[in-house]
């Protein structure tokens, strides 16, 4: 029987992208969220505008948070627009809650957003994964592991 495949979800156009999670933790489960918006939000994240590397997500009375996501006001909005770092609300099922809630309660994980991205039918969505911190010696291995596949790739390309 064949190996399943992975997981993947189908992102047009990211908008903002989490570099730095996957060299601060142990990547464990994915999610794709999507997320509540106002009108001016969905025009700032259309024009390319959204970061994402200091932010997290927590579950709070059953529903999931996404905290501390910049998100700048619209250039051609009006006194109607938005908050830059308000917490906007993410859109999962009840059993991915609590899977969340459950993971982060008593395995002291955590929930770090990966990308911000438009779907084929453009939607905006949330990548977010369960995640375990690493240590400095763990990160110290990334690293070496990082420089020995481009060292080998390099070797490769040159000996043929």
């Amino acid at each position: 029987m064949a190996r399943p495949k992975p997981e993947t979800f189908d992102k047009h156009k990211v908008v903002a992208e989490n570099r730095r999670a996957r060299y601060d933790y142990h990547i464990e489960d994915k999610f794709e969220a999507g997320i509540a918006l106002q009108g001016t939000e969905v025009k700032a994240l259309r024009a390319g505008e959204a970061t994402i590397g200091e932010s997290y997500a927590e579950v709070r009375d059953g529903e999931v948070w996404l905290i501390n996501s910049n998100v700048p006001e619209y250039s051609h909005g009006n006194r109607l627009n938005h908050q830059p770092r308000r917490p906007r609300k993410l859109l999962l099922n009840t059993r991915e809650i609590n899977k969340m809630f459950g993971a982060v309660e008593r395995k002291g994980m955590t929930l770090v957003p990966l990308s911000v991205y438009f779907n084929k039918h453009g939607r905006a969505k949330v990548e977010l994964a369960l995640a375990k911190g690493k240590q400095a010696h763990d990160k110290r291995q990334s690293v070496k592991d990082r420089d020995w596949k481009r060292d080998k790739a390099r070797l490769m390309r040159e000996q043929s």
